[in-house]
């Protein structure tokens, strides 16, 4: 879906989003436990604020191209309940990557704060 589209004249329909922010959210759910791909698919939506689940295919995608990258690691495992299950876990790099988004979250947050003082001014000024 595009940023913006209109509904009807004069009435639009925005989604402010930040794009690849899957990525800090899972490195987050990492940096709490270990967890298997079907737990992430379920508690990414609650870390980024999107009650749509998230396509399995696309976090195995970027779950693989982190793997490459030593940001996470993963090793299969049998709890004895159900087939074995591939488990993932955040490297050191990991954290600092983690470390790293926060931080450009922080400067996004303020970013947009500015932008909605801003904006809360000049509407006071109507």
């Amino acid at each position: 879906m595009r940023c913006r589209r209109l509904v009807e004249p004069g009435v639009w329909e925005v989604q402010a989003r930040i794009e690849r922010f899957v990525e800090p959210a899972l490195l987050l759910l990492l940096a709490e436990r270990a967890r298997h791909g079907y737990e992430l698919v379920d508690e990414l939506p609650d870390v980024m604020g999107d009650p749509r689940r998230v396509d399995m295919g696309n976090l195995y995608r970027l779950l693989r191209g982190l793997e490459r990258e030593a940001v996470v690691e993963s090793e299969w495992s049998d709890d004895g309940e159900g087939p074995a299950k591939r488990v993932y876990r955040l490297t050191e790099v990991g954290r600092a990557l983690l470390d790293t988004w926060a931080a450009g979250l922080r400067d996004a947050a303020e970013v947009v704060s500015g932008f909605e003082n801003r904006y809360e001014t000049m509407r006071g000024g109507e």
